[in-house]
């Protein structure tokens, strides 16, 4: 069935100037555009929307989406405190949801992630729209996994009662990986239905995210680097980013390839980094911690010669597929990872575009370090891989796009 002329209302939870809207909404919601669906866009933004500044980001954002007919209304997230709030930003948002539902006479509601999809089945209840439950990951299970929640407590029953009455509801389900797939489906609220599924990986757009030779000698002239070895990190740091463990990577990495630097591109606490790279006796010559814009990564990135990233190895991160993997390979990098994280062992496993730390010791360190400078010596050779398993397996057009335009098919058709 053609697409054009369907009308979708897509509510995030994210806003659309926080990097995660950026590179997770924003691209998925033009490329769907193209296909013909009319979106209405709903965000809740941060007090940064609401600064002088980030009003002139959004009057900006508000235009750009226009020209793709993409129509964005935006209300206030509220963090504190914590049930209150959200209870607020739901009743807030089901408000509007449903203004907007009538008004357009739309016709299903793509929820992204667990709030959005407390709204839609409200909005299926009351107005008899269809939803697509757009899991991204389980909640609940992360707050227990980072130690903020326990199973007993109240905020975690009334996530996962949330959780479980959205996936009995849902008309299509979305997950970021075939490991959880396989987890879920099994659940009371999944099993015995024949709901229609895509897995849809954080894909990255492939346009912007390419490896470019002039930015590369361009960006390690700017940072000083031009022979040397560059590892990159890009994103957030602790949590459920191993900062320490990478850290530790580096130091056998060095003491390997003295020619070695890490670059941190990273908008988290610079002195918290410094602290530790300094503790390990790493010199402030070897290494760089740098805040750049969305759109400044993949310069960054092409001036490296591969990508890590150690991420909590926990149950709730079978649900996890990190953006950053697709940026990585698509700027022509090499990933050096730990073990199960979502369904990226097959990166290693089968694609073999790096090497996988299975423990977090100095061998296992040692171990992966060689290897991946050994896939580097053939620089063009690995480049090449790298871009081609990024275009076939995480790229926004040829996998988010498809996967799911066939998903909306399917669940409008039925």
């Amino acid at each position: 069935m053609s697409l054009h002329g369907k009308r979708v209302l897509f509510i995030s939870y994210n806003g659309m100037l926080d990097p995660l809207g950026q590179t997770q909404v924003i691209p998925y919601l033009k490329q769907l555009a193209e296909a013909g669906v009319e979106f209405t866009l709903l965000s809740f933004e941060r007090e940064v929307a609401y600064t002088p500044g980030g009003r002139e980001r959004c009057r900006q954002l508000h235009e750009e989406l226009k020209q793709h007919q993409i129509d964005w209304h935006r209300l206030p997230y509220h963090k504190t405190p914590s049930l209150p709030a959200t209870a607020y930003d739901v009743f807030a948002g089901t408000s509007l949801a449903r203004k907007l539902v009538r008004t357009k006479q739309i016709a299903l509601v793509h929820a992204r992630s667990h709030i959005p999809a407390t709204i839609a089945l409200r909005l299926k209840r009351r107005l008899g729209t269809k939803m697509i439950f757009d899991v991204r990951g389980l909640m609940a299970d992360e707050y227990v996994d980072a130690n903020h929640w326990r199973k007993d407590s109240v905020p975690y029953r009334l996530t996962k009662n949330a959780e479980r009455r959205a996936l009995t509801a849902a008309d299509g389900v979305v997950t970021l990986t075939q490991t959880i797939w396989d987890v879920i489906k099994n659940w009371d609220s999944l099993r015995d239905r024949n709901v229609p599924h895509a897995v849809v990986p954080c894909c990255a757009d492939l346009e912007l995210f390419r490896f470019d030779d002039a930015v590369r000698a361009q960006r390690r002239r700017e940072l000083g680097i031009e022979d040397r070895f560059v590892i990159v990190y890009s994103g957030s740091i602790d949590g459920w980013y191993l900062t320490e463990e990478m850290c530790d990577f580096f130091v056998t990495l060095r003491a390997q390839n003295p020619t070695a630097f890490f670059l941190w591109l990273t908008n988290g606490n610079r002195e918290r980094i410094k602290k530790l790279m300094t503790d390990r006796s790493v010199s402030t010559d070897d290494f760089q911690i740098i805040s750049v814009l969305p759109a400044e990564v993949p310069s960054y990135l092409s001036a490296a010669d591969a990508g890590l990233a150690f991420i909590k190895n926990c149950f709730s991160k079978q649900a996890s597929s990190p953006t950053k993997y697709a940026e990585y390979l698509g700027c022509g990098l090499p990933l050096v990872i730990n073990a199960g994280i979502g369904d990226s062992d097959a990166l290693i496993d089968d694609e073999r575009v790096g090497e996988m730390v299975r423990r977090f010791d100095q061998e296992e360190y040692a171990r992966a370090a060689a290897a991946i400078e050994v896939m580097t010596s053939d620089v063009e050779q690995t480049r090449q891989r790298a871009r081609e398993v990024a275009e076939r397996l995480l790229d926004v057009r040829r996998v988010g796009r498809e996967r799911y335009v066939e998903l909306y098919e399917q669940v409008l058709a039925n």
